[in-house]
């Protein structure tokens, strides 16, 4: 069985390299207002079901791939209550590249699915 979880956990390593840019841009894309790092770890605790599950500091990475593709823009204030904080907000472009991941998701998804349940693509 051990060798059955550690191909399970390299699977899963494999498989949420990409969505995490995937749901950082959604969660950017709901967001009525600019959030930082922490905010964005706790929506995704939230409503992602385990998608960072303990790996909050890999979003960081993330967040400054992103903002350097130009898919998020970033702007540093002051907190009160510790050190400054960046506050990130999805781009125009940001929207358009996550309408075409989000779209090139269900395709993936729904082949997957089909697959998996024994239909046909």
């Amino acid at each position: 069985m051990d060798e059955v979880s550690g191909l399970l956990k390299k699977f899963q390593k494999e498989l949420s390299a990409g969505t995490v840019s995937l749901v950082l841009l959604a969660v950017l894309g709901q967001a009525r207002q600019p959030m930082y790092g922490y905010q964005i770890a706790k929506r995704l605790e939230e409503v992602g079901e385990g998608v960072l599950a303990g790996k909050q500091s890999a979003l960081y990475p993330v967040l400054r791939n992103l903002e350097g593709g130009g898919l998020l823009d970033s702007e540093v204030e002051p907190s009160v209550s510790g050190p400054p904080r960046r506050y990130y907000r999805i781009t125009t472009l940001g929207r358009d590249v996550l309408r075409e991941w989000s779209a090139a998701w269900h395709a993936t998804r729904d082949s997957v699915d089909s697959v998996l349940s024994g239909g046909v693509i």
